[in-house]
């Protein structure tokens, strides 16, 4: 009797958890099920595209070798993860970068959309999650924000045109750009709005070309009023779509079409990016979303836990948010991999396991005191917003708060007095004088020696 499709997963499942740590099982295999075996292709279903990215990243080879024993050497490796939780229709199949990768569009897309004919609504090609309020501010990225706020409140406007967005991968680029174009589709729904990835722009040409379609593909993009391309690093290296591009770019800016671009690096470090496509990306708008700080790693953290429905104590977002500083994407891959954990094991999400999941994945490391803690651990001592301590704000207590940060960030984190001063938006003789006001006091102020001793507690403990 030929086995069920199901059957087969078991045994690759078996394979799996032989040669896996038991958490490493439970964390990635488990929570995978089949959905299919046809014509050599396996298809399988993943929680979210972090997951396939960590299993591509991290099992790969055991993935093959094992699919390849199972179901024989000629198998072929799809994901499916749904981009939003529960909703089948918001579906999306990747091909496994072994042997080759390959990603298909989203439900409702076009691999060749430039041959509609019409110049009406398309589909934008937007994730409905990835809105503004969704997305958590802090100081590393609100710059970014606030630009991209006022380009999709005002489509007409074009102060900011071409946008430029860039930052290290999982910082929240795609979340930004996405909710810029659906803000744009609130504010003017006739807004033809696209959203595309540089690597799919790149097939459609690559096809438009082999087909004698060269014309109906630019002709389309033409007629956009919001493009919006992510990852256009990937552009690099391919003279003939950046020419294309070039082209259509010009277009769209001479007929005051919006475009916003993300990418991993600045223009200025494009290597193999022609240098007219890097005097048009500088025309605009250049602006940098940083690695996440305490305070949006936190945030993140709350609020994909509260998507998911579980409270995670303080004490764990604490620690967290503390040593995983990578990225947004490892900060919420932690969240499901600690339900998963949590799951398994059938206990409650607490510090212990907390430690436990984090172990194998970031080298938990003692505390470290760096000017984002004291800048949390000050405001929250003096009870006032952590932003308010990098205004221009003369109050009392305020001024107290930021004095008292130039004041640990020289003596704790061991930081330039400049440095200070950069990060407070003062001068290096604002910190000197912060600073010495500070050693003064000391000498006669009971209270702020108490104080001082409450916040450097909290912070070295």
């Amino acid at each position: 009797m030929q086995e069920t499709h199901q059957q087969l997963w078991d045994k690759c499942l078996e394979i799996f958890a032989d040669n896996l740590t038991t958490e490493q099982f439970e964390s990635w295999f488990k929570p995978i099920s089949s959905l299919g075996f046809t014509d050599n292709k396996l298809t399988l279903l993943v929680p979210s595209p972090f997951f396939y990215e960590q299993l591509e990243a991290r099992y790969v080879g055991l993935l093959s070798r094992t699919l390849q024993k199972v179901y024989g050497p000629a198998v072929k490796l799809y994901y499916n993860f749904y981009q939003v939780s529960k909703e089948p229709s918001t579906k999306v199949t990747i091909k496994s970068s072994n042997p080759s990768a390959a990603v298909t569009p989203r439900p409702g897309a076009s691999s060749n959309p430039f041959n509609h004919d019409d110049v009406g609504d398309i589909d934008a090609q937007l994730n409905p999650t990835y809105t503004f309020e969704n997305y958590c501010d802090s100081i590393s990225n609100r710059v970014a924000r606030t630009i991209g706020e006022a380009v999709a409140n005002d489509p007409k406007m074009k102060t900011f045109n071409p946008l430029f967005i860039f930052g290290s991968p999982g910082v929240g680029k795609t979340h930004l750009i996405q909710a810029i174009g659906i803000r744009i589709k609130e504010v003017q729904p006739t807004n033809r709005v696209l959203y595309i990835t540089a690597r799919l722009f790149e097939c459609q040409y690559t096809t438009a070309v082999h087909r004698g379609k060269i014309n109906d593909f630019i002709n389309f993009y033409q007629s956009i009023d919001t493009l919006i391309i992510d990852d256009i690093q990937d552009l690099i290296g391919k003279p003939s779509t950046q020419n294309t591009f070039f082209h259509i770019f010009n277009h769209l800016i001479l007929n005051q079409k919006q475009l916003i671009l993300a990418s991993h690096t600045a223009p200025s470090n494009m290597e193999g990016m022609e240098k007219s496509l890097i005097s048009r990306f500088n025309m605009g708008v250049v602006a940098e979303i940083e690695q996440p700080d305490y305070s949006l790693r936190h945030d993140v953290l709350f609020q994909k836990a509260e998507q998911d429905g579980v409270q995670l104590p303080d004490e764990v977002l604490d620690f967290i948010a503390t040593n995983v500083t990578g990225s947004i994407r490892e900060l919420e891959g932690m969240v499901l991999s600690l339900l998963a954990h949590a799951s398994a094991l059938g206990r409650e999400i607490n510090l212990e396991l907390a430690k436990k999941v984090l172990a194998h994945s970031v080298k938990v490391t003692k505390r470290t005191v760096n000017f984002e803690a004291i800048t949390q651990k000050v405001a929250g001592y003096y009870d006032i917003d952590p932003d308010l301590i990098f205004t221009k704000s003369r109050k009392r207590e305020i001024s107290d708060a930021r004095q008292m940060v130039m004041y640990m960030a020289k003596k704790h984190a061991k930081m330039p007095l400049k440095t200070i001063g950069t990060r407070l938006a003062r001068t290096h003789a604002t910190v000197i004088y912060a600073c010495n006001n500070i050693e003064q006091r000391l000498q006669i102020e009971k209270q702020l020696q108490t104080d001082i001793a409450a916040i450097e507690k909290s912070l070295l403990d």
